[in-house]
């Protein structure tokens, strides 16, 4: 797990003995941040809210859904009216998602209290409409804070990698799932990596 901002030195020195293009991408971010969120029904809209989003305008939006929303959870989810969640800057579609996603939980077929292999939960959660694999791979980084998870399908992760190998091209993510074998079991480090590499690029 990556709970500490000791659990990323370490595995940042691992990562340098395994790789090292990610030795030398260390060597010039330096530590990346940790980024850990809350778990449950609440880290799960955050990054909901936060798809396709700038994290200014993610961060505005979900102060907004979660003032209109109190307390967060599924059941007052699903007693709001849409207009008032669409009045919070909630797009059509990410209101159908939360909505899908609090029907789940609501009906027990989404539990994220009792601690499941990673592949049931992803299988949960692709399950619910408007939930893909990005999703689903940034709450296990985020929320659950697995030192393994990875989000293969992350556009900056994808431009960050092609930077910082060289390649000619931006990996697919089957070809960025195939890369960061090499990083495991510490890929949720590795993609701090890559995203604090993007960051530094493009400053």
């Amino acid at each position: 797990m990556i709970e500490t901002d000791g659990d990323i030195r370490a595995g940042a020195r691992a990562l340098g003995k395994l790789c090292p293009v990610m030795k030398r991408v260390h060597g010039l971010v330096g530590d990346p941040p940790l980024r850990r969120h809350v778990s449950g029904f609440v880290g799960l809209a955050q990054v909901v809210v936060s798809q396709q989003l700038s994290t200014a305008s993610a961060n505005a939006i979900w102060k907004r859904t979660a003032l209109a929303v109190d307390p967060f959870d599924a059941p007052n989810l699903l007693a709001m009216d849409v207009g008032t969640l669409r009045g919070a800057g909630l797009s059509v579609g990410k209101v159908r998602t939360l909505r899908a996603a609090a029907e789940a939980i609501a009906s027990g077929a989404l539990d994220l209290e009792t601690p499941v292999a990673d592949d049931e939960l992803r299988a949960s959660l692709l399950a619910i409409t408007g939930i893909g694999p990005w999703t689903a791979d940034i709450y296990t980084l985020f929320c659950l804070g697995h030192a393994d998870g990875f989000a293969s399908g992350d556009l900056a992760l994808q431009v960050a990698a092609q930077r910082a190998f060289g390649l000619g091209t931006r990996p697919s993510a089957g070809e960025l799932e195939q890369i960061a074998e090499r990083w495991r079991p510490w890929r949720g480090v590795a993609a701090r990596l890559l995203w604090s590499f993007y960051a530094h690029r493009d400053s």
